[in-house]
């Protein structure tokens, strides 16, 4: 039995290209003291994989010959004196493989609640930045405005359906057309504007006319400086991810926020960054309470799941490039029979 892998070989200097990967084999791993031996099911595709490449940031800076990291839905396929059984579906950070060898605090045991892809999507890491990062960190109220950048994507399209959940008024901005059609018609979102039109600055003012008091921000850069100048008196700014500055060989040279400390003085705002993990004892409660959502069809789950662990690169070029509806994934193998 072989392991497929895919390898990070080269930094790249621009943006990132299918070539900066590459498709090896090796042998499958045995589990030590500890360990248990974990087959890959769905992998994540996230734009936070870019970022990467580009320095240290909640993990090491990925080197070039590693296996690609990634975020993965696995299932246990051998153990060795740990207390997983084996067929228990987990997850983990595998990477880009079809088999990876962790030890046994490296991952967690999912309660399968529904279809294993929403443990990637909206039960997963994304639906979870998504819940803690608007009701935590944002503390959004009913009646409030929230605008949500990347808003048809994997985290932007859950956040915006919660603030819709707690009785806000919700705006999102997209890519394109078609993708604010899909926020205002199937989401539920009051207003949506497309970033890529000639008058986006204006088409958001009029978007929100009496301000903003949550910016759930996943682009940074322009879009942000635009957002503080939209915010009202003691708004919020979650910061959960920054794609508009991912893939460049310079992240320093994208336009960026101008209005600090300025705007963040005068209007008394907060801004605060956050990552998953910060929550991690109230997982369990988290991912009861959108299972409930999507069950009850509160939530509407956009997922895109591409097949074979070879298309993982062109994935991520293309999401970066934001051809993404919603939440992407690679099935690298068959759930557990």
């Amino acid at each position: 039995m072989r392991n497929r892998q895919i390898l990070y070989v080269h930094r790249p200097e621009e943006r990132l290209s299918v070539d900066d990967f590459e498709l090896v084999e090796g042998a499958v791993g045995q589990p030590g003291p500890g360990q248990v031996l974990c087959r890959t099911i769905l992998l994540s595709v996230d734009p936070a994989n870019r970022a990467w490449m580009q320095g240290r940031t909640y993990r090491d800076q990925l080197a070039e010959g590693d296996v690609m990291a990634g975020f993965t839905l696995s299932e246990v396929v051998a153990d060795n004196g740990t207390n997983i059984p084996v067929g228990s579906v987990v997850a983990c950070a595998a990477g880009w493989q079809e088999y990876a060898v962790l030890h046994a605090r490296e991952v967690s045991v999912v309660p399968v609640l529904g279809p294993l892809t929403h443990h990637v999507s909206a039960l997963g890491i994304t639906g979870l930045a998504a819940y803690f990062g608007l009701l935590r960190v944002g503390g959004v109220k009913g009646g409030e405005t929230v605008l949500v950048s990347a808003a048809a994507g994997a985290t932007g399209s859950v956040a915006g359906q919660i603030a819709r959940l707690k009785g806000c008024r919700v705006v999102g901005i997209a890519g394109s057309d078609r993708k604010c059609r899909l926020l205002l018609d199937e989401l539920g979102f009051d207003a949506a504007v497309d970033h890529r039109s000639a008058g986006f600055a204006d088409d958001l003012r009029r978007a929100c006319p009496d301000g903003v008091d949550v910016y759930f921000d996943n682009v940074g850069g322009a879009t942000l400086d635009l957002a503080l100048r939209l915010l009202k008196q003691h708004g919020r700014v979650v910061c959960c991810g920054a794609v508009s500055q991912y893939d460049t060989g310079d992240p320093a040279s994208v336009e960026g926020v101008r209005g600090v400390p300025g705007l963040v003085v005068t209007k008394r705002l907060r801004l605060e960054g956050f990552i998953v993990s910060d929550f991690a004892g109230d997982w369990p409660v988290a991912v009861r309470d959108l299972a409930g959502w999507v069950a009850s069809g509160d939530i509407t789950v956009l997922e895109e799941v591409v097949e074979g662990l070879e298309t993982a690169p062109q994935a991520l070029v293309g999401l970066l490039a934001g051809d993404n509806i919603g939440k992407r994934m690679v099935r690298v193998g068959p759930d557990p029979v």
